[in-house]
């Protein structure tokens, strides 16, 4: 076991001595070392009942015969972060996760961990982590919170965003903005649309590192605290059949993941954490397999902020596990690969099926016959963008307009929130990306801000920064290479047309590329916004969106 690296052999009797002040029987010590790393904190609601669910699983880890060692690690609130200083740490965060992880777990010398987790940096900076370890793991999220009820409508956190655009239209009186503000996340749990959180839940499922169920059971679910129980079992027959995450996050699964990501209609943010998630497994990963399985994967759920549903009614609806048997049925998935069950896709899921046909959309009944995000190309884009196609108006789907151009999110909301921006305007939010921002901010408020003052049909949003997946309309993000990199989205100027067509994955600055060099010979690369900490050391070594936003 690779825990005999710290309990083995008369060198190790101080390591011994360490456990016996911990109060380890040498009963304990003989049995597979699993470490629970829990992210719980009380800044975050999706962490509320973290400590729960990591109880659970030491309880099954202890029933299957295993000793149990915990640590923590960081965690960020994404919504109480978004639109200030806060939010350029969000993405940067995820880093931190995935080593802070790797330098407790190699220290210790677990034979495996289970990885408890819930919302947006903290999901996929654990399963990198996990990916770059190669020890047996499970991850285990605390679910999604319910949705909320106000003037008898469902709601949600991304309902309160665009409420704070529309407020100032009359469209809602302090009374209701108050009645919203204890009615839209009634419960703990990740928040309750198709947002980040909740994507990345249901790809961890996807793709085979999660148990059933994982992406859907609400958070206040007992059936969540069996679930957390019956992976501290499962990881101790991955330890004994060697199985490890790298066996399991394979080329063929990232493909499983992509498939499901276009037919369920994930969060933006997905595309760039399957790129960071492929780099840790050693598997390739480019945006134009994305484009390449969304043209043959189709929409088959509208889930918030793309529709009026959440994730509690597609758990109801049958889960992840429905959606992943109706793409198996159709070919659109592959059911021979291993996943931390021991047993394959198709074993997991065979027994699966759609129980409400509005929410899961039959395969041969899409919403869209491809998938709900696509990647764009062009002159200001060289190396790509990403839009989630589902949510946007199909007015929009092709689009010409003037740009606006603003180098911050701040100076494009102030302009938003004084009505300065006109219908078929292109908002251009440059200077907010992975070293640009530095940090790469979502730009929910702004996107949020639109809808509310009820342009979110008439206006485009492109930025070198991204979006929560709480964002819905003409939202463009990840544009590559970003303006603090010299990308042509720095040579933009008030007043030039940009052309956008969604559905030709296409995004172009209407100028003549002698017009972009010329700009180009004369712009000057800013000074980086943030000189101290970890920010200043992030924004010199991270990479393009591109390429994931890792650390290079």
């Amino acid at each position: 076991m690779k825990s005999d690296n710290v309990r083995e052999g008369i060198s190790r009797l101080p390591h011994r001595s360490l456990f016996k002040a911990l109060g380890y029987t040498d009963a304990e010590m003989k049995r597979p070392l699993i470490g629970i790393v829990n992210s719980a904190n009380s800044v975050i609601p999706g962490h509320m009942y973290l400590d729960n669910i990591a109880e659970a699983v030491k309880e099954g880890v202890l029933m299957a015969g295993g000793t149990v060692q915990t640590f923590s690690t960081i965690g960020i609130c994404d919504g109480i972060a978004m639109n200030h200083t806060g939010m350029k740490y969000s993405l940067a965060s995820r880093e931190i996760v995935a080593d802070s992880i790797e330098s407790v777990a190699i220290a210790q010398g677990f034979d495996g961990i289970v990885l408890v987790t819930n919302c947006d940096k903290i999901v996929p900076g654990m399963i990198m982590a996990a990916l770059r370890l190669n020890i047996p793991s499970i991850v285990v999220s605390g679910g999604p919170m319910l949705a909320g009820r106000f003037k008898d409508k469902s709601v949600d956190l991304s309902t309160c965003f665009e409420a704070a655009g529309s407020y100032k239209t009359g469209r809602y009186s302090d009374e209701d903005i108050k009645m919203l503000e204890n009615e839209a996340c009634p419960t703990c749990g990740s928040c309750a649309g198709m947002f980040t959180a909740n994507s990345m839940n249901c790809l961890s499922e996807a793709v085979g590192i999660a148990l059933p169920g994982n992406g859907t059971i609400p958070a206040v679910f007992s059936k969540r605290i069996r679930l957390a129980k019956t992976a501290g079992m499962h990881i101790l027959d991955l330890v004994k059949n060697d199985i490890k995450p790298r066996d399991i996050v394979t080329a063929e699964a990232i493909r499983n993941a992509i498939a499901v990501d276009m037919a369920v209609g994930c969060s933006t943010n997905t595309i760039l954490h399957l790129t960071a998630i492929a780099k840790e497994a050693k598997v390739d990963f480019s945006l134009e397999l994305v484009n390449s399985i969304s043209k043959k994967t189709p929409n088959l759920c509208r889930i918030s902020p793309a529709g009026s549903y959440h994730i509690e009614d597609l758990y109801f609806a049958g889960g992840i596990q429905a959606v992943m048997n109706e793409l198996l049925q159709n070919g659109a998935i592959n059911g021979e690969l291993i996943t931390v069950t021991g047993k394959t896709v198709r074993e997991n899921i065979g027994s699966a099926s759609i129980l409400n046909e509005e929410i899961i959309r039959p395969y041969k009944n899409p919403y869209t016959p491809d998938g709900g995000l696509a990647v764009l190309w062009g002159n200001i884009a060289p190396e790509g963008c990403v839009v989630k196609k589902s949510a946007v108006d199909p007015s929009m789907m092709k689009h010409r307009g003037k740009a606006r151009v603003f180098n911050s999110e701040e100076d494009a909301m102030e302009a938003i929130l004084a009505s300065k921006i006109e219908k078929g305007n292109v908002i251009v939010i440059r200077y907010e990306g992975p070293k640009g921002g530095p940090g790469m901010r979502e730009m929910l408020s702004p996107t949020s801000a639109i809808a509310g003052v009820g342009l979110d049909k008439d206006v485009a949003l492109i930025t070198d920064g991204r979006f929560s997946g709480a964002t819905r309309g003409a939202s463009i993000g990840h544009i590559s290479p970003e303006a603090q990199s010299g990308g042509p989205i720095a040579f933009v100027q008030d007043g030039d047309f940009i052309e956008i067509d969604i559905n030709k994955n296409s995004i172009n600055l209407a100028l003549s590329q002698e017009e972009i060099e010329k700009r180009r010979k004369s712009w000057i690369c800013p000074d980086i916004k943030i000189k101290e900490g970890y920010l200043y050391r992030y924004a010199r070594m991270v990479t393009s969106a591109s390429k994931g936003a890792v650390l290079e």
